[in-house]
């Protein structure tokens, strides 16, 4: 079932908040089965440290266990293996087979994982955003900043789900009893549900960051959501206006020219990132992508895409990087270079860029035929990358060419390619030739087998399972 977490704090946690010193790593949210303690409601949200320390664990959570996890776990490596970006290697017991052959069943563990660690996730930030409404000592600008990233959070992880799953429960309360019988709605319901809480979101969030580093949502951050969620629902008019409110904040975007400065922490172009667990420490992305020695142990670039790149792109010489033996020549991803810890952090894992920004609006302005506007945008990001601009004349052939400029810009991150090919109606086409394994059906993942068992009004399953 969505599993209901109540968040209790264990001893060690509790002592650290009377101390008023809470770190992000301590395990502050316990799974029970039924609630044994108000504390969440009741103490934690009189008090703006340990409050804001319940929402930035919800951060921690995301990073190391959540769909976006730069690891082996996240979506960026998963999704990689189950489009035509990645190539699976290694032994059987390597967990990126069963994507890499689109043989996922109700049963993949990973499956679960992603389900209940994301609605884990949602519910922590429902309990903060009740937690925040109903506190009495918490300055108004505190109420809102920790609503408005709580309401951010809980759009963003849904828009992920649906992506990945269809039809969904759409999350808004920690009552457990209710949320032990949920059903599933439809996938257009729960973007208007996502689109709703950003526009609550968005007035309660600053303008400017709170820190040098990005690490925390302001409004430009759940416009660049709002932008890609108005271009996934075919809305583009209105992708374009929010794509427009974020590119046009020169003060604290620009695109950066070097491709090898777009990943750097303190970067320009980033919107907003994840932070690292440890000073020093750098991306899981890096640590687990990078091989130094082949066969690669785990996953490689697919050729494929290594091969789609002009031969003078300086995606394809600076994102990419190739490990040669005597007789074949493998390749990683190497937007992340840091695979080991530094003095100081030098990279952290970001999720909104402003490029993808330029591509939104790129595609929405040609949907509308707006040619002259997209080849614009479009040629920001191909004159970035070195390429002349584009020969596209129609509008077929300007998304066309946007369609695979996200392919080279975007690759392994967040699975933007196979979400690409599901909205475009392009999967069967594509990975009907690239993939062995590929079944129409497999646009859907499962809903875990465990799930429909506990909850039956989460029936139907997707079809092909």
């Amino acid at each position: 079932m969505i599993k209901m977490k109540i968040l209790q704090l264990d001893s060690s946690c509790w002592a650290i908040i009377i101390l008023m010193v809470f770190l992000t790593s301590c395990d502050s949210f316990v799974e029970v089965d039924l609630p044994k303690s108000q504390l969440i409601n009741t103490t934690v949200f009189e008090d703006y440290a340990t409050a804001d320390a319940a929402l930035t664990d919800i951060y921690a959570k995301i990073r190391d266990k959540g769909l976006l996890a730069g690891t082996s776990a996240g979506i960026s490596n998963k999704l990689g293996n189950y489009a035509d970006e990645l190539v699976a290697y290694g032994t059987i017991s390597n967990p990126n087979w069963n994507f890499y052959n689109n043989n996922l069943l109700p049963t993949t563990a990973d499956i679960a994982a992603y389900w209940n660690n994301t609605y884990n996730q949602i519910y922590a930030a429902n309990a903060v955003i009740e937690g925040a409404t109903n506190a009495t000592n918490l300055s108004p600008n505190n109420k809102n900043q920790l609503k408005g990233e709580a309401l951010f959070i809980r759009a963003l992880l849904h828009f992920y789900m649906t992506n990945l799953f269809g039809d969904i429960p759409y999350i808004t309360d920690t009552d457990y009893r209710k949320n032990s019988v949920v059903s599933r709605m439809a996938t257009a319901t729960v973007y208007q549900h996502v689109i709703s809480d950003l526009e609550v979101a968005i007035p309660l969030l600053p303008t400017k960051y709170s820190s040098l580093d990005r690490v925390r949502p302001n409004q430009y951050t759940a416009k660049a959501l709002l932008a890609r969620v108005y271009l996934y629902s075919n809305q583009y008019a209105e992708a374009a206006n929010e794509a427009s409110v974020v590119l046009n904040e020169t003060e604290l975007f620009s695109l950066l020219q070097d491709p090898n400065q777009v990943f750097l922490l303190n970067a320009k172009e980033t919107i907003w990132q994840l932070q690292t667990a440890n000073a020093g420490q750098n991306t899981d992305e890096a640590a687990y992508f990078i091989f130094l020695s082949v066969p690669p142990p785990v996953v490689s670039l697919n050729t494929l895409l290594v091969n789609s790149f002009a031969s003078n792109d300086l995606r394809k010489t600076k994102w990419i990087k190739a490990v040669p033996s005597s007789t074949t020549i493998w390749y990683h991803a190497y937007k992340y270079k840091e695979r080991d810890f530094t003095a100081t952090s030098k990279e952290y894992s970001i999720v909104f860029r402003l490029a993808e920004q330029y591509l939104i609006r790129a595609e929405a302005r040609a949907k509308q035929g707006d040619l002259i506007g997209a080849k614009e945008d479009l040629n920001k990001i191909r004159n970035r990358a070195g390429l002349s601009n584009t020969l596209a004349i129609t509008q077929a052939e300007i998304v066309d060419a946007i369609m695979q400029e996200r392919r080279w810009e975007l690759f392994t991150e967040q699975g933007h390619r196979f979400f690409d090919l599901k909205r475009n109606n392009l999967l069967d086409t594509i990975l009907s030739v690239s993939k062995s394994g590929w079944s129409t059906t497999d646009r859907l993942f499962p809903i875990p087998q465990t799930e429909l068992i506990t909850n039956p009004n989460l029936l139907p399953q997707n079809p092909g399972y």
